[in-house]
């Protein structure tokens, strides 16, 4: 199978070679999605690259699409795993790239993404990381988030609920910074990213760029897209928090949580106590269903 790659306009500096780059895919029931997910990585057309991808199992169409690909790919499993943190450290630990990042089933890169992130870190190989913006996107394409594109230190890091982050798969880690600093702690389900970054920024520095570099796809079934796990989020980025010390922004985060559930109880209470309003809302807990609470935006 051929692709259609990007062509791209930046030179490799003088005297300098293109850095490694490795990308890992953790996958699970995700086949609607995944096909573009792998193309988008094998256009960019990068010539040193390492891809893999880590499959947790799937029953549905996952492995006919990994197969599909399979001679473009560094290795491939699937097999039962403990969750998204260890398939992406399963496929770190088989990585030989000097820069490595992780870009989810339904998250897709952006033309000339790699060239750009590597020619950033090129002009300054010390950093830790280099990342750029991203978008979250629906499934017709249309951006419903973009998070500000702020300059990373270990402090602003405290305060990512707030506005202060950026999209991960916009991010590759140093080689360096990965060996020193990982690898992702499987406790945790949400945060990971968060707690890897809390660590590499302790030791070195994060570099920008202002480029768009990949959409991540927002959609019923997304690992965040419903209301529980979207809270069960914010306890994990408290866990993370407080493993890092800052019990002070552990605090602040879950009673922000807490003050706006309380009034979301306080409303589904005053319409329970109202005759016409309690039908209302009787309608839309079957009609959405107690377990899919989603941001309608994405659908």
């Amino acid at each position: 199978m051929r692709f259609q790659r990007y062509s791209h306009p930046l030179g490799v500096p003088p005297g300098r070679s293109w850095p490694k780059i490795s990308i890992v895919t953790p996958s699970f029931n995700q086949g609607f999605f995944l096909e573009k997910t792998i193309i988008s990585v094998l256009q960019q057309g990068y010539p040193n690259l390492e891809y893999f991808i880590i499959d947790g199992g799937s029953t549905d169409n996952s492995i006919e699409i990994i197969q599909k690909y399979q001679k473009y790919l560094a290795w491939w499993v699937s097999e039962k795993d403990r969750g998204q943190s260890h398939a992406i450290n399963k496929g770190f630990a088989k990585a030989t790239g000097e820069l490595l990042g992780w870009l989810n089933s339904d998250d897709y890169f952006l033309p000339n993404a790699f060239f750009k992130l590597a020619g950033a870190y090129l002009e300054n190989p010390s950093v830790g990381a280099v990342y750029g913006r991203g978008h979250i996107v629906n499934q017709k394409g249309r951006v419903v988030y973009t998070p500000d594109h702020r300059q990373v230190t270990y402090d602003s890091l405290f305060a990512w609920s707030y506005g202060n982050n950026f999209m991960q798969p916009s991010c590759l880690v140093a080689s360096k910074a990965w060996n020193e600093c990982g690898p992702l702690d499987e406790s945790l389900h949400f945060a990971m990213d968060l707690d890897l970054y809390l660590k590499i920024a302790k030791k070195f520095e994060f570099k920008r760029i202002v480029s768009v570099l990949t959409h991540s796809v927002g959609h019923g079934k997304a690992k965040t897209a419903s209301l529980a796990t979207r809270n069960l989020m914010f306890v994990d980025m408290a866990i993370c928090y407080m493993k890092h010390g800052r019990v002070d922004a552990a605090r602040r985060l879950l009673e922000d949580q807490a003050k706006s559930l309380s009034e979301k109880e306080v409303l589904i209470r005053y319409m329970d106590s109202h005759f016409f309003l309690k039908m209302i809302l009787s309608f839309v807990k079957r009609k959405i269903g107690r377990d899919k609470f989603s941001l309608t935006q994405w659908d």
